[in-house]
């Protein structure tokens, strides 16, 4: 029974630090092209992800088995209270370890190297290397790249379509202390910033407004708003649908424990994913909002829509792909386009990927060591 408590804590802890890594992830753009405030983007990704969550139990029950460890171990050793707890262990603490770094690691990748390490320690030969390459290994490797080169044509063809309606983008320039620019009959002093569209028309606003934005109406609506809306609810989407992938592999952790209804164990996970975002989303938000990529409101949108149609697409299927990889794939693809990808940032956003599986196994496998005594 004490084996039993334990590991719903272990678990219910790998879903706060699941929340404090990955609920801002699908709102980042919202805060990262300044559509919407840190509080704002957060609650708007908090209240998605947990409907995401609750949405699982029917969506995504695929999952839930296979991240039980069932297929990789023997049977014997998945049903294992100690195995199942030495992998939501050493997931857990890596996640977290990265949280509190700022690093935007995959929680699925802590899970498959936990997976391992903990199997390699008390099932040895045993543990399916097959299994594990074909179906963890590949979707995690290959979910960022495609991302990448899916969001550059969609993004190119939104940009000739969005020309299609007469929407033109409205261009800025800051004006530094103690400098002037003068436009016709018009100058403004330095310390503001100024709007141009065309070079025809200027107003001035605070320099964090001073953005690309839309000119132009569509059914009735202005562009900007109209893009403002399409941003929050494909943000929205793609934390729901995170919600939806994440939700059941964290939940597999706990089908042995019989007297636990697995419905009633996806809320409690949901529970403990948002208090985790809602504590500590803060550090990973500012690396995925503000260091990869700029982005303007459309460009944002069209990350988050190819982002959250292969996560949803990939969670129907079956597919543990990582929505923090997916969408770093997404925003760099973005960033490819219009030249303000950061490659030192991406760098260390590769390394710290590298390093969450042997890092995980690690961990994993020392604690199975320790439960194993």
């Amino acid at each position: 029974m004490t084996v039993l408590l334990v590991l719903a804590v272990a678990t219910f802890f790998l879903a706060y630090s699941n929340g404090a890594n990955d609920n801002f992830k699908g709102v980042a753009t919202l805060y990262g092209s300044n559509t919407a405030t840190y509080k704002t983007a957060l609650l708007v990704g908090t209240l998605a992800t947990f409907a995401g969550c609750l949405a699982s139990v029917f969506l995504a029950d695929t999952l839930v088995k296979a991240f039980s460890g069932k297929g990789l171990v023997p049977n014997a050793v998945a049903e294992s209270q100690n195995f199942l707890l030495a992998v939501a262990l050493g997931a857990g603490l890596t996640v977290i370890l990265a949280t509190r770094f700022g690093f935007p690691i995959s929680t699925t990748h802590a899970l498959t190297g936990a997976l391992t390490g903990a199997g390699y320690v008390m099932a040895g030969p045993a543990l399916n290397l097959s299994a594990l390459g074909a179906a963890f290994f590949l979707p995690l490797l290959v979910s960022p790249l495609l991302a990448v080169l899916l969001t550059i044509p969609v993004y190119k063809l939104a940009s000739g379509t969005v020309k299609r309606f007469g929407i033109e983008k409205q261009s800025c320039v800051c004006i530094a202390p103690g400098e002037f620019v003068q436009t016709g009959n018009v100058a403004f002093a330095g310390g503001s910033s100024a709007g141009l569209v065309g070079m025809t028309a200027i107003s001035t606003g605070r320099a964090p407004e001073c953005a690309s934005k839309y000119a132009g109406q569509v059914f009735g609506l202005t562009a900007q708003s109209l893009v403002d809306r399409l941003h929050y609810v494909s943000a929205a989407a793609l934390s729901f649908a995170r919600g939806v992938n994440d939700t059941p592999k964290i939940a597999g952790l706990l089908l042995s424990i019989k007297a636990l209804d697995i419905k009633i164990s996806m809320l409690a996970i949901a529970s403990a994913m948002a208090l985790g975002g809602l504590m500590h989303a803060h550090r990973v938000a500012d690396t995925m909002s503000k260091k990869i990529s700029k982005m303007n409101d459309g460009q944002a949108l069209t990350a988050n829509l190819v982002t959250s149609l292969l996560v949803i697409g990939a969670s129907r299927l079956g597919m543990p792909v990582s929505t923090t990889h997916v969408s770093v794939g997404a925003i760099t693809g973005i960033g490819l386009v219009n030249g303000s990808a950061d490659r030192a940032v991406l760098s260390s956003i590769l390394m710290s990927w590298l390093l969450t599986l042997p890092v995980a196994a690690l961990a994993a496998g020392l604690a199975a060591t320790v439960l194993m005594v």
